[in-house]
């Protein structure tokens, strides 16, 4: 039996501070990622929902805003 790996979630509010990036930017990159890439949506009450990211996730946004700075050059 697999058991998943994944025993914490960061929020994209925190992600965004630790990478010293605003929420916007980060929220543009996760949104074309899926749950296999390391992000998913978490549903709070109502229409509460918000990006959280594990590890992986992290370290697939670091990848995504080196290319994306090397784009920009």
């Amino acid at each position: 039996m697999q058991l998943n790996k994944v025993h914490s979630v960061k929020t994209i509010d925190r992600v965004a501070d630790e990478l010293g990036e605003t929420v916007d930017r980060i929220f543009d990159l996760a949104i074309g990622m899926e749950p296999e890439d390391g992000v998913i949506w978490v549903y709070g009450p109502g229409d509460d929902s918000v990006i959280a990211v594990t590890r992986f996730g992290i370290e697939n946004l670091q990848e995504l805003i080196e290319m994306d700075r090397g784009r920009a050059r």
